[in-house]
């Protein structure tokens, strides 16, 4: 298909030109490259705010250096300028468990490691700021949004302060950002003053304590300062709690937090989008492309999702090392058949597809239109995952609608196969709950799974063996693996098929001990398992696990909790994922004695 340049939104003078533009509202500034796809959120802030009525352009990747003549080419909005540093962190984009540099920016053209600085919302913010000082700069994406209270920086081994106060921003909009973003781009349409703005759900800003809107209420949840943090890791812990449960609750309260002599102010999410609100989003004219300045050239990110779709929003998994519910919720909000059916049919008539979609999946695969059957007892839960420790009995757990959406897209001519490329929860379909239909819609699933939408390798995540650190984890035990395994195995052998299945497991999370590794190590050879998807933890901002590494304390329990640190840990973790190769096996002998575990280079080696 071939798109002129104004089917994308405007990017350089010459296509506000094109469109007869003089003037515009909003102008955003992306750590990415344009992709003008759902999947990418300057593309979806800016196609909300164009179908509001606003004239909306994206500078994607500005030259930070020199003049700054990309920050002024397209002069002065008339709203705003919103920084959306890109689709992951900056530093867990350029940097491995490692702080090494990534092979590649998977969501820059050619995977060019040069076209973004680190920490862009800072960077750009500090420029638009000198450049239009009168000008409001409201921050989004992951980065911000992970950012916006006291968090670990693991790249500078630091705690830092709120976004807010290293950028000078005036404010952020968190979490997926349609409805907060639309609303302000109303408020301040209307005339009112961006520091006069304080009661927009999903925003934060900062005030003094004089200004703070209503004072200090009864009902706000004030957190133990930044200065405080600095000085006491177990206040940092205790802050935590409160953050997650924040992030997670239908009706949450304000937090508050000092830091420099002001308060960081969180308002309270808004609710789940409904299925209309969500379809609208994705039902927003893109064109699925990258923008054509990017000709001739490969965005990695763009090729791994160009022939998927996105179900659903949302994740009750509530993984210690994950930060998606801290930014979609836990909750789940659903597309309707008919948008997705609608986008799966605008793939079909992409050029280069050839009848099977990648994906056709969520944040995690097998959560669509699930939810809490009694939804008063959901709005006043509290709990950051609803399977874990057990699943919830509230838990609506039926597959049915999933398999619904699988069997209309399977149906659509043009389509040989879909493939469920996200993470499949197998501990939803392993559960037996007392609805029988639900049951056997579980069971299915597993086998339709299996058999029609798995090419060849099915990639599941047990994490670890150890049911101690998998508690730490928030994931089901071990034990849960080795029955889907036979379930997998048997299924494969009844339908004479010839797949695998792939494990992914994480080295070095918190309470994870070398013994631990060596038992992992035994266990998978057992299952004969030569491990490929393997990880060290990465500390990201605003996870649980990160907020266990950095203070040695569990935030829900204040347990101390032990985590491997230095290179030297890490690796002597990491090295049991490999006991197979031959140039580690004399590590992993001596590592064994030195940890008073000889009993297990027998197992580990037996001839």
């Amino acid at each position: 298909m071939d798109y002129r340049l104004t089917d994308f939104l405007p990017t350089t003078k010459k296509e506000l030109e094109l469109r007869g533009w003089d003037e515009l509202d909003v102008i955003l500034f992306s750590g990415d490259a344009y992709v003008d796809h759902p999947s990418f959120g300057a593309a979806v802030i800016g196609r909300t705010l164009e179908a509001a009525g606003y004239k909306v352009a994206i500078v994607p990747q500005p030259d930070w250096h020199g003049d700054f003549r990309d920050f002024k080419k397209l002069g002065r909005p008339r709203l705003f300028f919103g920084v959306a540093p890109g689709c992951m962190d900056s530093m867990v984009n350029k940097y491995t468990a490692n702080r090494r540099l990534r092979s590649e920016d998977a969501y820059s053209p050619d995977g060019r490691h040069d076209m973004r600085p680190e920490y862009p919302t800072i960077v750009y913010t500090k420029i638009l700021k000198q450049l239009f000082p009168d000008v409001p700069v409201v921050l989004g994406g992951i980065e911000a949004s992970m950012r916006r209270l006291t968090h670990y920086d693991y790249w500078q081994d630091c705690l830092r302060k709120c976004i807010l106060c290293d950028s000078g921003a005036d404010m952020i909009t968190y979490g997926m950002g349609e409805k907060t973003t639309l609303e302000l781009a109303r408020r301040l349409s209307e005339g009112e003053r961006i520091r006069d703005i304080s009661n927009i759900p999903q925003t934060v800003y900062l005030a003094r304590k004089e200004d703070i809107p209503g004072g200090i209420r009864e009902d706000d949840i004030v957190l133990h300062s930044h200065e405080e943090c600095l000085r006491n890791k177990r206040a940092q812990a205790e802050n935590f709690r409160y953050i997650e449960e924040q992030s997670n609750m239908m009706h949450a309260q304000r937090l508050l937090q000092a830091v420099d002599g002001r308060y960081i102010i969180v308002n309270p999410p808004y609710p789940p989008m409904t299925t209309e609100e969500l379809d609208a989003s994705f039902d927003l004219p893109y064109t699925r492309q990258p923008h054509p300045k990017y000709k001739g050239k490969r965005i990695p990110a763009f090729d791994m999702i160009k022939h998927s779709v996105n179900i659903h929003r949302g994740c009750f998994g509530g993984c210690a090392f994950c930060t998606i519910s801290a930014h979609q919720g836990k909750f789940i909000t659903c597309r309707s058949k008919e948008s997705i059916l609608k986008e799966v049919k605008q793939v079909i008539q992409m050029p280069d597809f050839k009848g099977y979609l990648s994906d056709l999946g969520g944040p995690s695969a097998n959560m669509y239109g699930m939810g809490g059957r009694n939804k008063n007892a959901c709005e006043k839960c509290k709990r950051p995952s609803c399977i874990h420790p057990q699943i919830c009995p509230n838990l609506d757990t039926n597959h049915s609608k999933l398999l619904d959406i699988y069997h209309a897209v399977d149906a659509l001519p043009g389509i040989k196969k879909s493939f469920i490329g996200s993470g499949v929860r197998y501990d939803l379909l392993l559960y037996r709950s007392k609805d029988e239909a639900a049951n056997k819609a579980a069971q299915q699933y597993t086998r339709e799974l299996i058999c029609r939408h798995v090419s060849g390798r099915l990639k599941v995540a047990p994490e670890h063996t150890s049911d101690r650190v998998l508690k730490l984890m928030r994931k089901p035990s071990f034990q849960q693996f080795y029955e889907f395994k036979r379930l997998f195995d048997r299924i494969c052998r009844e339908e004479h098929l010839n797949q695998q299945l792939i494990p992914y497991f994480i080295s070095s999370h918190p309470g994870c001990q070398e013994a631990d590794m060596a038992e992992l190590a035994i266990l998978t050879k057992q299952l004969d398992f030569h491990l490929e998807q393997v990880q060290d933890f990465t500390p990201t901002p605003m996870t649980v696990a990160t907020e266990t590494w950095y203070t040695g304390f569990d935030p829900y329990t204040l347990q101390p909790v032990f985590s491997a640190k230095s290179p030297r840990e890490k690796l002597a973790q990491r090295q049991y994922f490999f006991w197979y190769k031959p140039e580690e096996r004399r590590h992993i002998e001596q590592s064994l004695r030195r940890i008073g575990r000889p009993d297990l280079i027998k197992k580990l080696y037996r001839k």
